[in-house]
């Protein structure tokens, strides 16, 4: 089979990795994508290491039905816990969201004072930290974990007083370290760049790390010689565990654009 036409595989513990998949679609717009959404176990952001361990495997095993050419992991809680993991079991290239991130931090920050927001699980993870200093010992991280902020954007509420209040309130730590750039740790984040960086002011520079995973497939593709030809008009499939309905309402937040079809896959997939 021609490694070009293969679709890119994508999974999340729910919604979030549709920023992923629209940074993927940006930057790679011919290369057809299978999105799987954990959402009838999410969040993973509470869980054990050994629980999203074992998710993140069955969720591999599910995209790689479809043949798919890479996977990226579009979860930052799943990325932190069991990318190593992965990568021991699976042949199939497997690009995680955090050292994608973390060098553009590493590449945007002048003081080397960055900041990291995420789960529980990303933050206790401290994989951040790790791919941070991996790039450059000498930068101090300082990170918080904020897990008001996924049910604020599930809910729609990306601006008005409330927002603000729960962002000054997580925020005040890392603004009184002096950061100058910020890791948005969570797919869930970029949605909130406005508030947050009303909160911290203009000179913080707010780091997604879809927008830099997406130019990391495009090298780990181009690498493996299964860059799609430009000529292709791409098919996009979306699977999650749980009803879609409220997947298919907020999604499209996520995508900027309407999901199309959107299909439940069963049991234990």
């Amino acid at each position: 089979m021609n490694g070009m036409r293969q679709p890119i595989g994508v999974f999340d513990s729910g919604i979030g990795g549709l920023t992923v998949v629209k940074a993927v679609m940006e930057e790679l717009p011919s290369e057809s994508i299978i999105y799987f959404g954990d959402t009838a176990r999410v969040p993973y952001g509470t869980k054990s290491k050994s629980t999203i361990v074992k998710f993140s495997l069955e969720n591999v095993e599910f995209l790689l039905r479809f043949g798919v050419k890479c996977i990226v992991i579009a979860c930052n809680t799943s990325s932190s816990w069991a990318l190593p993991t992965l990568r021991k079991y699976f042949k199939v290239p497997i690009i995680g969201v955090i050292r994608p991130g973390a060098l553009a931090a590493v590449q945007a920050t002048r003081t080397k004072r960055i900041g990291v927001i995420g789960t529980k699980a990303t933050i206790h993870s401290g994989a951040y930290e790790a791919a941070i200093h991996r790039f450059d010992p000498t930068i101090k991280v300082f990170s918080e974990s904020c897990p008001l902020f996924v049910p604020l954007v599930e809910e729609g509420w990306l601006n008005g007083s409330i927002c603000k209040e729960i962002a000054t309130k997580y925020l005040e730590s890392l603004k009184r370290q002096r950061i100058d750039t910020l890791i948005l740790g969570c797919t869930h984040y970029p949605l909130l760049t406005s508030t947050i960086q009303h909160v911290l002011g203009p000179d913080v520079t707010l780091v997604d790390s879809a927008k830099q995973t997406a130019v990391e497939v495009r090298g780990v593709l181009m690498g493996a010689e299964t860059l799609c030809d430009h000529r292709l008009r791409p098919r996009y499939r979306f699977f999650v565990t749980d009803e879609p309905a409220h997947f298919n309402q907020v999604g499209h937040r996520f995508l900027g654009q309407v999901l199309g079809s959107v299909e439940r896959v069963n049991g234990h997939h």
